[in-house]
């Protein structure tokens, strides 16, 4: 079975989902490797609890939870990094999928619908696609959003009539229904939300200090050789 916890990330431009595909025999491990990342942080620098999320936007800023180490960003990119390769560390798979918002907005105007409902077939087609391939189930686990009924009844559209688009295809591997549930509560879907974030925030160049842009790159490539698929749909 492969557990696959699904998070977002956007802006104006551009709107992403990720999915990381776990094993069922790894998620306990990188949960544990997770909350160890987090004690070592708690011993380390203290000022968080060892319960703190790993929020991608909180953890690269310094807020919220991770206020205590606003002023250590290196203390903050540290815990990120240890993150990231816990992550690298398990046999886990990452798909990413996105769209250019603005692409979107001008080619079908009012029609153009919301960029998650766009972008969700576009993600479990190629997660579906991997899952028949390895021979393996997938039961999905998403972050909360707004939505929710209308994403599982858009599941069961797509188990029977399957998906629309340029690669359409019937989904089969799926276990159940689409499962929703708080970041705060798992390790996992943190996990997602970690690989999420920075992938966005590389794509969209935020920044600007070289020596920034440096650092999300040698964070970014601890977890890329997971990766077996990215894509952003340019309607």
């Amino acid at each position: 079975m492969l557990l696959t916890y699904v998070d977002e990330s956007h802006s104006s431009g551009v709107y992403f989902l990720a999915a990381m595909l776990c094993p069922d025999t790894e998620a306990i491990p990188l949960t544990d490797a997770l909350d160890q990342v987090v004690e070592k942080a708690v011993n380390d620098h203290g000022m968080i609890r060892s319960h703190t999320e790993l929020h991608g936007y909180d953890l690269f800023h310094g807020k919220r939870e991770w206020g205590g180490l606003a002023r250590k960003p290196r203390a903050r990119i540290g815990v990120y990094a240890n993150a990231l390769q816990a992550i690298a560390d398990r046999d886990v798979k990452i798909v990413i999928t996105g769209v250019d918002r603005i692409r979107l907005k001008q080619r079908y105007g009012d029609n153009a619908g919301d960029p998650h409902a766009v972008v969700l077939p576009h993600l479990l087609e190629r997660v579906d696609e991997y899952a028949e391939h390895q021979d393996e189930l997938v039961m999905v686990i998403s972050d909360e959003c707004e939505g929710q009924d209308d994403y599982r009844s858009a599941l069961r559209q797509y188990r029977t009539e399957g998906t629309a688009g340029y690669r359409p295809r019937r989904i089969t591997r799926f276990v159940d229904t689409l499962h929703f549930a708080s970041s705060a509560a798992s390790r996992l879907l943190q996990a997602v939300d970690l690989v999420s974030f920075l992938h966005h925030r590389i794509h969209i160049d935020a920044d600007s200090d070289p020596r920034a842009k440096n650092a999300n790159a040698q964070m970014w490539a601890r977890v890329e050789p997971r990766v077996i698929r990215t894509r952003l749909w340019t309607p």
